[in-house]
């Protein structure tokens, strides 16, 4: 009896372990799968505050253009100047699928839920910047798709207004293109961390030659991309209504934020004439995670205290204004013209004598924003004139150097009609070209006078120097008459006045889209030629001053970064010929080389022409040092004045240099700058009705121009001429032969 009691428990007692064991083993299988994310995704909680509030009936859709997609797609006819609006009329929706809602009733949290999905939340009016894809932060790596149509068309170049080339080939195409046309394809961004995603921009494929876009789509997911979340609209995938043609870009915005490390956007319908074919930019802010290296490693952070955002117009004059109220002794805002629409064209001037042109101080200009909706530039110099101001009240020594010995011009919006339209789109919505032209629908960048076929004609005949000079290139007559004024933009005239009237040295125009520094010519000479190196008579100097800024750029010269677009400029050093890039007549950077003195050159500062506020403080790391160093450089060749055996200074005296067949000429005060190289040269100056003088100079490796000063005096011709003026007589010019018969027949009356 005993024994079978005994046998009795022992057996019940392996049944309630085998009983345990299972309910361990069922435990362990749910709850320690992906123990890691999971612990990552209960951690914190998104650090964000949500009202809880009563739960909302879904609202079903019939069909994909009636959705709360549709509703966030017309933001892009609203003024979006800061992504973090979302429609006030939208609903919370469930987020979860069926999965997750049976884990809940079970209290046991899958591995990849949404925190957001959890429960019944009001929508949150948060709306996070671009992760990064147009901008590059985001790597090649971090993009997959399902398919693509061939490498060009891979998922790498599935980004927000990338652009492809001229010719589409096998390396630089548009956009990702799936391999097939079908309800299976995707695109992914892998954040690698946890993130909060809040919307989608998209757009079709870049291309002369094809039409592709989708026209709807759904939002995927996961935390292992293994599982994957849809977003739902109650018990249905939400369909987000995409775009209805290529370049405008649409932007859609979650009802309700979603964590998770990826996304993917899954095209429901497409163009039906074309293929599954995106450019793709995602909204999401990191999660906090002090542990996460990577991000720290990376992270730039600048310790300049300035104002890092957007400006319309008035808040641009507004901060000039600060900025001038701040340092008074040194700023002056002043304007070159107006614009078609009637703006002020707003500059400021940073010297220690503001107002005056000092005989001997270079004058310096950077402009930017011909194009306006390449913002880069223009928020670039906004910065530069507060770092400025606030430097030189501090002390550095550096910039106090640069006020006191230079007079520096800055005129941050040259277009601020197509500004204002790139504006009230916003920094993602504004697309590649809203925004370009004035509105004349003028290309300002490119439209000067093009004065490359005068001189070079002029080479041809051989008028040089006889019946024309090798600088300051006259403007033609058609192109000042009043018949060119529908061509010829008002932003372009009050450009040239203003180069006129100031002896600029040196310049750079700020512009963007690429990570490259340009130098003249920007025309091929050779008719019909595309593209091929047309170097200017002083290219070795021009090349220099590229690389001065290119070279002290964070990216331009890094041969790991990827190209912007199609060109991969890293393995020029991030410089270029204008020409070798493509041609285009008229450009600001040859006409200010051929009819003025000053060397100008085109600074690409980013692949981004608009990037969003929150990459303004990494853009001026990127650029701050370049934009100093670039100014530094008008102290580099030769300086002197030129002047008469009287001690008066002679204007508009002709400087040559032995080897280099362009000349320049002296400023109002006979003063005149002239950069070169290190190395030495034989310089020669003259002027009209004085006699030439040549001295040889040398230029020195260290910063600072070689004084080269000239005296030269009159010649006899010029003497003559000068007192016979005086006396208000002419002198007598007869024939010799007519003269010579004169003077033989007085002889032979005074004989006879």
């Amino acid at each position: 009896m005993t024994r079978q009691r005994l046998r009795v428990l022992t057996l019940l007692a392996l049944l309630g372990l085998l009983v345990w064991l299972a309910d361990l083993s069922y435990g362990s299988a749910v709850e320690d799968e992906d123990y890691y994310m999971q612990e990552l995704l209960t951690r914190d909680q998104d650090n964000q505050v949500q009202t809880l509030e009563k739960p909302v009936a879904p609202n079903r859709r019939e069909h994909p253009s009636q959705n709360s997609g549709k509703k966030v797609a017309k933001g892009k006819s609203e003024s979006s100047r800061q992504t973090d609006k979302t429609p006030a009329d939208e609903k919370a929706v469930k987020a979860a699928n069926k999965k997750t809602e049976k884990t809940k009733k079970s209290n046991l949290k899958a591995p990849n839920s949404i925190p957001e999905a959890d429960g019944q939340f009001s929508s949150v009016k948060e709306e996070c910047p671009p992760m990064g894809l147009e901008t590059l932060k985001i790597d090649d790596f971090q993009l997959h798709a399902s398919t693509i149509k061939r490498y060009g068309l891979g998922a790498h170049r599935g980004r927000l207004n990338i652009q492809a080339g001229l010719y589409e080939d096998d390396l630089y195409d548009g956009a990702w293109c799936a391999g097939r046309d079908d309800l299976l394809q995707w695109f992914e961004v892998d954040a690698r961390r946890l993130t909060k995603f809040t919307g989608v921009i998209t757009q079709g494929r870049s291309s002369l030659w094809s039409s592709d876009w989708v026209t709807s789509y759904k939002v995927m997911v996961s935390n292992d991309s293994h599982t994957w979340i849809t977003l739902k609209n109650g018990s249905e995938d939400m369909i987000f209504t995409g775009n209805r043609e290529k370049e405008i870009p649409v932007r859609n915005v979650f009802p309700v934020p979603l964590v998770a490390r990826y996304i993917r956007v899954n095209p429901f319908s497409w163009f039906p004439i074309g293929s599954i074919c995106m450019r793709v930019e995602i909204l999401g802010c990191p999660m906090p995670d002090p542990n996460n290296y990577y991000h720290r490693r990376n992270e730039v952070i600048t310790t300049d205290d300035l104002d890092f955002r957007h400006h319309s117009y008035k808040e641009m004059r507004q901060l000039m204004k600060v900025v001038n109220e701040m340092c008074p002794n040194i700023t002056r805002i002043y304007n070159i013209g107006k614009s078609h629409s009637g703006l002020k064209l707003y500059a400021i001037e940073i010297s220690d004598n503001p107002g005056e042109h000092e005989a001997g101080e270079p004058e310096f200009r950077y402009t930017a924003g011909s194009h306006g909706n390449e913002v880069l530039g223009r928020e670039l110099l906004l910065l530069l004139m507060q770092f400025m101001c606030l430097e030189y009240l501090s002390g550095n020594q550096r910039v106090r150097h640069l006020v006191e010995e230079t007079r520096i011009h800055l005129l941050p919006s040259v277009n601020p009609d197509g500004y204002e339209k790139a504006f009230e789109a916003g920094s993602e919505l504004s697309g590649w070209s809203l925004g370009r032209w004035s509105n004349e629908g003028i290309d300002i960048h490119h439209n000067f006078p093009d004065l490359n076929s005068i001189l070079w004609e002029a080479e041809a005949k051989k008028w040089i120097p006889r019946k024309m000079f090798n600088n300051h290139v006259p403007i033609p007559e058609w192109y000042l008459s009043k018949n060119a004024s529908v061509s010829v933009a008002l932003e372009t005239r009050a450009l040239i006045a203003w180069m006129e009237k100031i002896p600029f040295v040196l310049g750079g125009n700020l512009q963007g889209g690429e990570l490259v520094v340009t130098f003249p010519y920007d025309k091929t000479r050779s008719q019909g030629v595309t593209r091929e190196p047309t170097p200017t008579p002083d290219d070795h100097v021009f090349r220099w001053l590229a690389f001065s800024y290119a070279s002290t750029h964070r990216l331009m010269t890094d041969a790991n970064r990827r190209v912007c677009h199609t060109e991969d400029f890293a393995k020029e050093d991030g410089t270029i010929n204008g020409a070798a890039w493509h041609t285009a007549a008229g450009s600001l950077n040859d006409f200010s080389y051929l009819h003025t003195n000053c060397f100008e050159l085109s600074m690409y500062v980013g692949c981004d022409k608009f990037p969003h506020e929150s990459e303004l403080p990494e853009e001026w790391e990127n650029n701050r040092e370049s934009l100093l160093v670039f100014m530094e450089q008008v102290h580099r060749g030769i300086k002197g004045v030129v002047r008469d055996l009287q001690g008066r200074p002679i204007a508009n005296a002709s400087i040559s240099v032995e080897g280099i067949s362009h000349d320049i000429r002296t400023a109002a005060d006979g003063d005149y700058w002239r950069l070169l190289n290190p190395g030495e040269y034989r310089v020669t100056a003259r002027a009209e009705g004085y006699s030439l003088s040549t001295k040889k100079c040398e230029v020195g490796y260290e910063m600072g121009a070689t004084r080269c000063d000239f005296v030269i005096g009159r010649t006899n011709l010029s003497r003559i001429k000068e007192i016979m003026e005086k006396f208000n007589k002419q002198p007598i010019r007869f024939p010799v032969r007519r003269l010579q018969a004169q003077r033989s027949r007085e002889r032979r009356l005074g004989t006879s």
